[in-house]
């Protein structure tokens, strides 16, 4: 019972003590803002259609449906172009502030808010890339996750704290006369009400004692708390990942086609998914290495949760992933799909890889040689940047 009651505490101090997976929930922060950002621009002259006041999906059709699902959108708070396209701009730029690490406790909420709404208000535009980035943008509102790779922890080293300077408090404002007037005119519904309230007074709080108590009671309090929820969020993002691949390969198991190894021919054949058709049309014409791959995609995503339990045969697969889905960007022409994935298995990559990648791209910055040369303690974790 006495080991019991310390290996719990242990694991309680671990939980609380600290925000676990720095540098792999950076790596999801980035992974998932970048691919965001990529697909919003890049559609940016097809966003009215998409999105917008000229798609097929009206705005009196998505009225309805919000109406009935209960789906949060804020571009149902008016019908005009300028409403749509101020809310578009703020996604992107939430996005790109978002892969930056710049108050990624604020800019984290509005990426949500901008994923969300935008996906919403037209349900029928994305694949399930789309469905990943809808839930991770939710997730990644609880984890501290610009601890490092961020402008947070620059001004952490540089200036003493992340909320050093006068953006904090008037991001801040901003934010809460926005969810001041969406209050006030009944706009949000009892669960975002109180969701969007308890992070705009956390955040003021946080802000208070950082800025007059930085080593009182409170201020750990708050260290503890926000510590508890990224754990919580971490550990939620590894589920989902698990859950992915485990009901993507049971489900493919029970088809007839991946069962007889021919599932992989019939898209190679569809205009749609062929931005390559002489490429697409050598793989189809090899039955062995249809079969094997058909079978392999199977295997793999079956084996994966599985593998968690031994290190060494998770990171093979874990490459395994990464490489299937870069085929999938390439054969059947869906980048954002595939670059979605790859930033939800990113969560799974070691740190002692993660630490190295961050030295070699540090290297590559003028007049950083010298310092991303030095040898980079792999069990050191960072300071703890509040966000």
């Amino acid at each position: 019972m006495r080991r019991a009651r310390e290996a719990l505490g242990r694991a309680a101090a671990q939980v609380t003590g600290r925000a676990l997976g720095p540098y792999q929930s950076a790596v999801v922060r980035i992974g998932f803002a970048g691919t965001w950002l990529f697909f919003l621009l890049r559609e940016f002259p097809h966003r009215a259609e998409l999105y917008g006041p000229d798609g097929p999906w009206s705005w009196g059709m998505a009225e309805r449906l919000t109406a009935s699902n209960g789906a949060f959108t804020v571009l149902m708070w008016s019908d005009s172009t300028l409403w749509f396209e101020s809310v578009y701009a703020v996604a992107v730029l939430a996005a790109a502030g978002l892969l930056l690490g710049w108050r990624t406790r604020a800019t984290s909420v509005v990426f949500m808010i901008g994923v969300l709404s935008l996906q919403n208000r037209s349900v029928f535009m994305g694949d399930g890339g789309d469905n990943v980035i809808h839930l991770m943008a939710i997730y990644l509102v609880l984890t501290r996750c610009g601890q490092v790779w961020s402008l947070d922890a620059r001004r952490v080293r540089t200036r003493g704290s992340a909320m050093a300077g006068a953006a904090g408090p008037v991001l801040w404002g901003v934010l809460g006369l926005f969810f001041a007037y969406g209050a006030a005119t009944g706009r949000f519904s009892a669960g975002w009400l109180t969701a969007f309230a308890a992070v705009w007074v956390g955040c003021g709080l946080w802000w208070t004692a950082d800025r007059y108590e930085p080593g009182g009671q409170g201020r750990a309090l708050l260290d503890v708390l926000a510590n508890v929820l990224h754990n919580a969020g971490m550990l939620v993002i590894m589920a989902e990942v698990c859950l992915i691949y485990a009901t993507a390969g049971w489900y493919k198991i029970q088809g007839s086609r991946w069962q007889d190894g021919t599932a992989l021919y019939y898209p190679l054949g569809l205009d749609y998914f062929t931005p390559w058709p002489a490429l697409s049309a050598l793989l189809a014409g090899s039955g062995t290495l249809v079969m094997l791959l058909s079978y392999g995609t199977v295997a793999v995503q079956v084996a994966f949760p599985f593998t968690l339990f031994n290190r060494r045969i998770k990171n093979v697969l874990l490459v395994v992933m990464m490489l299937e889905h870069a085929g999938i960007a390439v054969l059947l022409g869906l980048p954002f799909f595939s670059l979605a994935m790859i930033a939800a298995d990113a969560v799974f990559l070691p740190t002692v890889f993660l630490v190295w990648l961050g030295a070699r791209v540090a290297a590559l910055r003028p007049g950083a040689r010298a310092v991303a040369a030095d040898p980079v303690p792999v069990t050191a974790e960072p300071s703890p940047v509040p966000r």
